[in-house]
């Protein structure tokens, strides 16, 4: 991929694109989102939004970094989804907090990446006043292909990650409380601990002005901590994909420093 300073400091594009997922993990009840797609690299020094994710890099060594990890989740109208009806809606939530990256290797022209990532994020809902809902940790391992099978600008991604959470994170999907219990819902109330695995693969191709992404996800809760709660409907699922944007500006500066 070159040295980050043969390229802009940062470039922006819109697009559009399309992801199908269910509305919570384990949920039977699945969506197609169109949604836009705004494509944004910006490669300083301290703070890096690419193809790895937005973060910021507060240490950075060869083997470590320290970054910033963040995530989100949709809402869920329970009026919509059979599991959860009668019960409150679930808010859309942010998830931030750092992320331990060690890489574990690398091949000597760099298009080989096997890295083992730790995020450790805190939830919060979206709304005027937003609540804490807990913490949630992801450990992966991560292999990152660039320029695949020799063609120039294919990149490839993939991951497989045990899923942890605390017990507020697992109550907020997965609990029932006794006021909403029902004879098909028993009341219940999730633990803490393993939530399952994530299995990931993605691909990029960046042409001239244009850039083309997707994604696949399988998602398995077997042996799952809250794999008893009447909210769990399927026990793995899958998701995926896709979005094209157009870069329409850049920076006539330059990055400084590695890839």
């Amino acid at each position: 991929m070159g040295r980050a300073a043969d390229r802009p400091l940062w470039e922006f594009g819109l697009g559009a694109g399309a992801i199908a997922f269910t509305d919570y993990r384990g949920a039977d009840s699945a969506h197609v989102y169109p949604l836009p797609v705004p494509y944004f690299v910006y490669r300083g020094k301290l703070f890096r939004a690419d193809r790895d994710g937005v973060r910021g890099m507060l240490i950075r060594n060869p083997r470590v970094e320290l970054n910033v990890s963040v995530d989100a989740t949709t809402p869920v109208s329970s009026r919509n989804n059979s599991a959860r009806v009668g019960m409150p809606d679930l808010k859309p939530t942010v998830e931030f907090g750092p992320s331990l990256d060690v890489h574990l290797w690398r091949s000597g022209n760099e298009r080989l990446r096997l890295d083992f990532l730790v995020p450790a994020r805190k939830a919060f809902t979206i709304e005027r006043q937003p609540q804490s809902v807990g913490w949630f940790v992801a450990p992966r391992i991560n292999l990152d292909v660039r320029d695949i099978a020799g063609r120039a600008g294919w990149d490839v991604g993939m991951f497989i990650a045990p899923l942890f959470a605390d017990r507020q994170y697992h109550d907020y999907f997965y609990s029932v409380a006794p006021s909403f219990a029902t004879p098909s819902r028993p009341a219940y109330q999730a633990a803490g601990g393993y939530a399952g695995t994530e299995l990931l693969a993605a691909t990029s191709r960046r042409y001239r002005e244009f850039w083309f992404g997707a994604f696949v996800r399988y998602d398995s809760l077997a042996g799952a901590t809250f794999l008893a709660s009447p909210l769990v409907r399927s026990r793995s699922y899958w998701a995926g994909g896709f979005g094209i944007a157009r870069i329409i500006a850049k920076s006539q500066r330059q990055a400084v420093g590695d890839n």
